[in-house]
């Protein structure tokens, strides 16, 4: 299957008209001089709810790589 691929000036101009057709289940590439740089495509499931894990806490004997812990720490 192909994608449909508009340049950036062309997805600027026609946004709502491209979201339209993403909602219908078409994917469509957006390209800037010739070069593929963003993907648009509907949504599947439901959409994450920001803010759902407000106040979780993190046991401090939780056995994962500091890197991965380091994503749950506020910056």
């Amino acid at each position: 299957m192909s994608l449909t691929q508009v340049s950036v000036a062309q997805a600027k101009a026609e946004f709502a008209a491209l979201v339209s057709r993403v909602e219908a289940g078409e994917d469509i590439v957006v390209t800037r001089n010739g070069k593929p740089v963003a993907r648009l495509s509907a949504l599947t499931g439901c959409p994450a709810v920001y803010g759902d894990l407000r106040g979780l806490r993190i046991s401090d004997n939780l056995s994962l790589p500091d890197d991965v812990l380091d994503g749950f720490m506020p910056r």
